[in-house]
């Protein structure tokens, strides 16, 4: 007796449907009263389209970006854009069987190409990625690295593709599973509709609301701890030119970690004697924590009044200082400032909060730009007051999102050159409405990264010491840019738009193997922000004592020279 096979074909109806073509019927072998064909759930294999494109965005991710990656990161994004082109080309692969199913053959053959292919590929990229790392490296001015774990970058790559493809898998599953119970009292296309848009608002609360909102509170418990305590070496000031010292409106205790730092370390007068070989007298630094008092407008109105009481407004400078996220500021930009005139300085700043930048900057901007907009327009109001004889150089600076809070306060360009005697801003960040107005604006023929704009007394700098060579009036606002800042330059249309600093010239510290790819690009940039601050100064999002060059292109003291310049950078570098 000649016994049936039953063989199970691909499913070439709708991707959730299998059918198995009728076994021969014999009188030995009757059919059945009815025969239910099993639906399969998922997929066991890989889609061919989704592994070919996979396959191409792991090759590309090897590709180098702004900043040198190490291995294990280079895993993860390597892992990350490989699953994004699964996605991608799983998608694509089911929009082609709507129209058109390849045979068996065909399939069989594509396989068996990508299967001699892709191992080649992936040796190839992971030979050139290592050169690239390393002539990046070299283009930074780091060391490069005597090895490249090429075997753990494979690793954690598939581990993260794995934990990815496994992830979307269930749920597809939990999709299906709600179909199903859909199914049974509305059409099953409908059904399947219902359940994809159930699961994925499911998911998205549950990242929301479990994830994300957990992550975000253990972040801002541990930021309030931290800014709770004090800095190493940090002790109460004794004298009353500083905020917390003994006649102070500001209690020590309410400074925040940040503040403590930025009115106890100070130069002395001894050392500033020591660089300007004259006279000195003790600079004025003045600081008011969240703790401080109880909104942004009366710790503003309490900065100035610091201000009267320890005379700040009758010094050579004042300056207005927008911290990062947890109320840092960088030293190297007050010290700089107070070596250049001697002392006879006043630098003030406020607290706005005390978690991270980045996490600010995702959550909530308002913070900085109302912290900005009431300290800087408080100290403004009270110097305008003044006779225009007598009052001090006023100057403000901001880095990183804190420039964003000081563009926010004027609005536009022309109020910023109106509104202070000199602006510096380092690391803008995509969002900046006046960068952005003046990028776009600039003059024809000029470079995104070194952008020219002759109506305003406005200066770009993608390296400290152009602005050395500068000739002709001082400019009123300089914006210090590395080209290879991904703060600056990261922007979320990387995601499907090729940049202008990937285009024609390109910055000296942008390699010539970079190319903007979708999707890859935004993922390989997005990376580059957590190694931004990684990198020698003058690279990256490290500014440091490259301010020294803002400075002394807005506010120069008189008889300053570029040799003073070179010098008190080499002292703030020691």
């Amino acid at each position: 007796m000649r016994r049936s096979v039953v063989t199970a074909l691909p499913e070439r109806s709708a991707p959730w449907r299998s059918w198995i073509p009728a076994p021969r019927r014999s009188p030995e072998n009757p059919a059945p009263r009815s025969v239910v064909p099993r639906r399969r759930v998922i997929r066991c294999g890989l889609s061919v389209t989704g592994f070919g494109l996979s396959a191409v965005f792991y090759c590309l991710s090897f590709t180098p970006s702004l900043l040198p990656r190490p291995w294990f990161l280079q895993g993860v994004v390597a892992g990350l854009t490989a699953a994004i082109g699964y996605a991608v080309g799983t998608a694509a692969g089911a929009l082609v069987r709507l129209r058109w199913w390849p045979s068996r053959r065909a399939e069989l053959i594509a396989w068996r190409l990508l299967f001699a292919l892709v191992p080649v590929l992936i040796a190839v990229f992971l030979w050139l990625g290592v050169r690239w790392q390393r002539d990046l490296r070299v283009r930074l001015g780091m060391q490069p690295q005597q090895e490249y774990d090429a075997l753990r970058t494979v690793g954690i790559s598939l581990l993260t593709f794995g934990l990815l493809l496994l992830t979307a898998r269930l749920l597809r599953f939990a999709a299906y599973g709600v179909a199903r119970v859909l199914g049974r009292v509305v059409p099953e296309s409908a059904a399947y509709c219902a359940g994809f848009v159930v699961v994925t608002m499911l998911s998205y609360g549950a990242a929301d609301g479990l994830l994300f909102d957990n992550l975000y509170t253990t972040a801002d418990r541990s930021a309030a701890v931290t800014d709770s305590g004090t800095g190493r070496g940090v002790e109460r000031p004794l004298t009353d030119l500083r905020s917390g010292g003994p006649a102070s409106l500001v209690g020590w205790d309410s400074l925040g970690r940040q503040g403590r730092n930025f009115v106890a370390k100070a130069p002395s007068r001894e050392q500033i004697t020591g660089f300007t070989g004259r006279p000195s007298i003790e600079p004025i630094r003045l600081y008011a924590g969240l703790a401080s008092a109880d909104d942004i407008q009366k710790r503003a109105d309490l900065v100035v009044r610091e201000m009267d009481r320890t005379g700040a407004f009758e010094r050579a400078v004042v300056a207005v200082l927008t911290p990062t996220g947890t109320g840092w500021v960088d030293s190297d930009v007050t010290d700089s400032l107070e070596y250049m005139y001697g002392g006879d300085t006043a630098l003030v700043s406020m607290q706005y909060s005390y978690l991270p930048s980045w996490i600010s900057f995702m959550v909530d901007r308002s913070k900085v730009v109302a912290a900005a907009s009431a300290l800087i327009t408080a100290v403004h109001d009270r110097w305008a007051a003044m006779p225009e004889s007598s009052r001090p150089k006023l100057l403000i600076f901001g880095e990183s999102l804190g420039t964003y809070g000081t563009e926010k306060t004027f609005g536009t360009a022309e109020k910023m050159v109106a509104g202070a005697d000199g602006i510096l801003l380092e690391g803008p960040t995509f969002a900046n409405p006046i960068h952005q107005r003046l990028t776009e604006q600039r003059a024809a023929g000029s470079p995104v990264w070194d952008p020219s704009y002759p109506s305003l007394p406005v200066e770009f700098a993608n390296r400290a010491d152009q602005l050395r060579s500068l000739t002709g009036p001082p400019p009123k606002v300089v914006y210090m840019q590395n080209s290879s800042d991904p703060v600056v330059w990261w922007n979320p249309s990387l995601l499907w738009h090729r940049p202008d600093w990937l285009r024609g010239k390109r910055g000296p510290e942008v390699s010539p193997a970079m190319h903007w790819y979708p999707l890859i690009t935004f993922w390989q940039t997005t990376t580059d922000l957590i190694f931004a601050n990684k990198v020698p100064i003058g690279r990256g999002h490290v500014y440091k004592s490259g301010t020294v060059d803002g400075w002394a292109a807005v506010a120069a003291p008189p008889g300053w020279t570029a040799a003073n310049t070179v010098r008190l950078r080499a002292l703030l570098d020691h």
